[in-house]
């Protein structure tokens, strides 16, 4: 045989082996807190848009409540299962270290997704600094307060460390700012369990402990919607004010009534497509590099720092564009 036909055959063998790289289909996890809220299967919606742009076999399983240990057991069985990648939103970061030390051992791609504390993730994907979040929605709070009178803030659980850097933030803000405001530390980080209703109930307590309290400043997305509808039962509308993370669809009569003026949250279906677009990235060994572009907006231009991804996506919801999102 001719060298020449050799090289020609063994070029040819290349470029197809190449192309079947490429195209591999590899088996993306994505673990939210709770499969059952809305927020989270609007997260899915961002992981089936990927799924149907890539052909990968990407989904979303999450525990049917919002309880860390059975996180971890759906976790377990996707090890198991021999999935390529999970793409997780720990409810405890603390309690996931084990399960998901387990799972990087056995090689495979771990993300997280507001778990900057998580030690055994290869990186974790915010959708903004969460202090800067944080002061973004005491900003909001604030002016809704007219800038002064007491305030508490809200958090899923004292665990999670998104939800505390948020409250955290939005204090520094407040101590910083807004000197006629004050928090009332006995209070400070009121524990809401992630759970509409125990959100409501806590909010009817608060209100009825201090009845000068005047500001709730909400992280978790049941916070602000609840707190509204305390505010209104407890015939507050105009006296009491909350700000926080909220779905549109959650918080839209609120907004419209004014109960609420001004409401704040990310995309959570563009928090779920660009964790598997980093997790296919990592898994083709691709560089993952500061300003990596993950392909929605406000994950463009991606700041690095340490194994920290953070974009800027956050977004702001009045009267003026809550019919804006159907979600």
């Amino acid at each position: 045989m001719r060298k020449s036909s050799v090289v020609l055959i063994l070029m040819v063998i290349f470029v197809c082996f190449a192309s079947f790289a490429e195209g591999k289909t590899y088996e993306i996890a994505v673990v939210p807190k709770d499969a059952t809220i809305g927020w989270f299967k609007r997260m899915e919606v961002g992981v089936k848009q990927y799924v149907k742009e890539t052909g990968m076999h990407a989904y979303m399983k999450g525990p049917s409540k919002t309880d860390a240990s059975a996180q971890a057991e759906v976790i377990e069985d996707l090890i198991s299962a021999g999935v390529d990648a999970l793409c997780v939103v720990p409810i405890d970061p603390v309690a996931l270290e084990p399960v998901l030390e387990k799972a990087m051992k056995k090689g495979i791609v771990v993300i997280t997704h507001e778990g900057s504390t998580q030690k055994n993730t290869m990186y974790d994907i915010e959708a903004f600094d969460n202090k800067e979040y944080g002061a973004f929605i005491m900003d909001n709070l604030a002016k809704a307060m007219n800038y002064e009178g007491k305030y508490v803030t809200m958090v899923g659980f004292v665990t999670n460390a998104s939800h505390m850097e948020w409250a955290q933030g939005g204090i520094a803000r407040q101590k910083e700012k807004y000197p006629k405001m004050q928090l009332i530390t006995a209070d400070q980080y009121v524990e809401i369990q992630d759970d509409p209703n125990v959100t409501y109930q806590k909010a009817k307590e608060l209100f009825k402990k201090y009845p000068d309290l005047k500001g709730i400043m909400g992280t978790s997305g049941h916070a602000a919607p609840n707190s509204a509808k305390a505010i209104e039962e407890l015939g507050l509308k105009g006296k009491a004010f909350t700000c926080g993370t909220g779905l549109p669809s959650q918080v839209r009569t609120y907004i419209k009534d004014g109960t609420i003026q001004y409401a704040t949250l990310w995309d959570p279906a563009d928090a779920g497509y660009v964790m598997c677009v980093l997790a296919k990235k990592i898994l083709d060994k691709q560089p993952i590099t500061n300003g990596i572009d993950l392909g929605r907006k406000g994950y463009e231009k991606m700041i690095l720092k340490g194994n920290l991804l953070i974009g800027s996506g956050w977004i702001t919801l009045d009267k003026n564009n809550i019919d804006d999102f159907d979600f």
